[in-house]
């Protein structure tokens, strides 16, 4: 559907996912101990990038939850990559220390969020029991306080994966015009 429009937006299946077998799933480094399955998001995008057939300047990322969070260390790590994102209900904070020693706050992308410079979309239920509402809020501050283009979509009273079907209508609706007004015009 994108492609079609001009662009391209990525969505992988990330190393510790299901259905790959057990050493896919428990891939050493993983999260907040060392996150080294970011690598493969960022091998897709640059594999994207020198594609004939792809704009460079037009690659999207998305993810929900855990693909919430390797979209958030995509745009964090390499907004040279991945022009413009949508971050449904990710971590941005693995720990709690801001320590820049730590591995897992070296692993969290609001560790790398002076370096983000694409624009976000993000979209989080407030009443999420698997990924707290209070990451996507302190992304939110880390992001203004580094004047970096957000979109912020909160729906009341939501869970992680919405409950609601009308909610996943108004979310992608909004995706499309996002990406739209930055990779399609932008």
């Amino acid at each position: 559907y994108f492609a079609n429009k001009g662009y391209v937006v990525l969505s992988v299946n990330y190393r510790s996912g299901i259905g790959y077998g057990r050493e896919f799933r428990n891939a050493p480094g993983r999260g907040g101990r060392g996150n080294t399955e970011y690598r493969d998001i960022l091998a897709a995008g640059l594999y994207l990038q020198s594609r004939d057939d792809v704009d460079p300047d037009k690659v999207g990322l998305w993810g929900l939850s855990y693909g919430g969070i390797l979209t958030a260390q995509g745009l964090a790590r390499n907004s040279d990559v991945f022009a413009a994102g949508m971050d449904i209900a990710g971590v941005h904070m693995y720990g709690n220390t801001l320590d820049p020693a730590d591995t897992s706050y070296a692993s969290s992308s609001v560790s790398e969020v002076d370096q983000w410079t694409s624009p976000v979309l993000l979209v989080h239920g407030d009443d999420d029991r698997n990924v707290d509402f209070s990451q996507t809020v302190g992304l939110v501050q880390a992001l203004r306080a580094n004047d970096v283009h957000y979109e912020l979509i909160v729906f009341p009273d939501e869970v992680h994966d919405f409950l609601v079907f009308r909610k996943w209508l108004l979310t992608w609706d909004a995706m499309e015009d996002f990406f739209r007004r930055f990779l399609e015009e932008g």
